[in-house]
């Protein structure tokens, strides 16, 4: 690996770090947050999830601004919208302005994952861009082990707003070394208008095989998300397994690490999908099992299943971003010119579908009353439950033999830009 390959990397994976940090940092802030402004769960939950409402709404924007300006100066200019986001959320007054500034951190950080996916693709060699990637996401998902015991201690020694400063300084200092590490490149001008490229773009939500694939794999991926960021802290809270310690450094510690085992699931789970398909099991078969077990560890822990609970979390968090195989799935059933988009798409769906399922929860909690400031632990089952069954819909449509084959689906895209 050359020095400037070195140096992208770092600053790309820096950069992603960033928003995975600020994707869970108000599962840490919630007690504070509710304290300070008396924040219901329903309005706990819409907070939280304007982050995935911003960074879902950004993406085909951002795919087309990528393709035409280049990852260096789209990631490092964009990601300043984040500083900006975070400084009017730290400095609020009111749950209106702290909306706003949720809302503009996932517009800021929605660039950060596909502006490395870029930069890494037009600097490395295509042989070595899974273990590229997958450094890259696992750099980030530390930032899920920050948001547990380490912010918890620093909680402990500085406010909320103080760290949310920090932290917008921290995102301001990722886009100066994203400006200044990574190497520019001069982008080919677009061939097609962009009223054309999002015409594809459209194209490639209304196609079929694209939501043949996307469902068991976005709602696996947008309830892991969904909870990692936000509910389960609350779960882990409320509802305590026999002989378990019900407080904060319990759930501190489970958050950390369920944080990484996620890193270590997507590195290894990357790499044994791609062992399995040189001996002939396809990445969307595997892809499949690893997304089922997600849902069956999920039914474990509803069900309070007498397993050491270290080790359903940390199943949990390294079966709960296994759907990020399907990212590879769609490349075998689309054509090249459109990957960007469908990639793009992929994280459309997955994120709004977070944004649905925080406030969904929110409400639903918010149907039993709190009682010492927790809710019944009949309130989480239910949610989860329901969550449950959802996701083993999606996984028989998934495993139902009707996918269409990849020259039926290049038919189906043989209209898109």
């Amino acid at each position: 690996m050359t020095s400037t390959q070195c140096r992208l990397l770092a600053v790309f994976a820096f950069g992603y770090f960033v928003s995975y940090v600020f994707r869970g940092v108000n599962l840490a802030f919630a007690p504070r947050l509710i304290h300070d402004f008396g924040l219901s769960s329903s309005d706990l939950g819409t907070l939280t999830s304007l982050y995935f409402l911003g960074f879902a709404g950004a993406q085909l924007p951002v795919g087309v601004l990528l393709d035409r300006f280049g990852a260096r100066r789209v990631t490092a200019g964009v990601m300043l919208i984040a500083a900006i986001g975070a400084l009017l959320f730290s400095l609020a007054g009111g749950l209106g302005s702290m909306m706003l500034g949720r809302f503009l951190i996932g517009v800021g950080v929605s660039v950060c994952l596909g502006g490395a996916f870029k930069a890494t693709a037009q600097h490395f060699p295509v042989g070595q861009l899974t273990l590229v990637n997958g450094v890259v996401m696992a750099v980030g998902g530390l930032g899920g082990v920050a948001v547990g015991a380490p912010l918890t201690w620093l909680l402990s020694m500085a406010g909320w707003r103080t760290i949310g400063i920090g932290l917008a300084i921290l995102t301001t200092v990722a886009a100066v070394a994203v400006w200044v590490g990574a190497p520019s490149v001069s982008e080919r001008p677009a061939q097609a208008s962009v009223v054309e490229q999002f015409k594809g773009a459209w194209h490639v939500l209304s196609s079929r095989a694209f939501w043949k694939l996307t469902a068991f794999s976005g709602l696996t991926q947008s309830v892991f998300y969904a909870m990692q960021s936000l509910w389960v802290g609350a779960f882990l809270r409320d509802v305590v397994p026999a002989g378990a310690h019900a407080g904060a450094s319990r759930v501190a510690t489970l958050v950390s690490l369920l944080g990484a085992a996620f890193i270590a699931g997507n590195l290894g789970f990357g790499a044994l999908a791609r062992v399995l398909e040189r001996r002939g099991v396809s990445v969307y078969l595997s892809s499949g099992v690893t997304m089922a077990l997600f849902v069956l560890v999920q039914a474990l822990i509803a069900a309070r299943a007498p397993i050491p609970e270290a080790v359903l979390w940390a199943a949990y968090g390294a079966l709960g971003g296994t759907g990020i195989l399907t990212y590879a799935v769609m490349a075998e059933h689309f054509p090249a010119r459109l990957i960007g988009r469908v990639n793009t798409s992929l994280n459309l769906v997955i994120f709004f579908a977070i944004f649905a399922l925080q406030v969904a929860i929110g409400a639903a909690l918010g149907h039993w009353p709190m009682q010492a400031g927790r809710y019944p632990a009949a309130a989480h089952e239910t949610v989860w439950t329901v969550l449950i069954a959802l996701q083993a819909i999606a996984a028989v449509w998934y495993f139902v033999p009707t996918l269409p084959t990849r020259s039926v689906a290049r038919v189906e895209a043989k209209a898109a830009v």
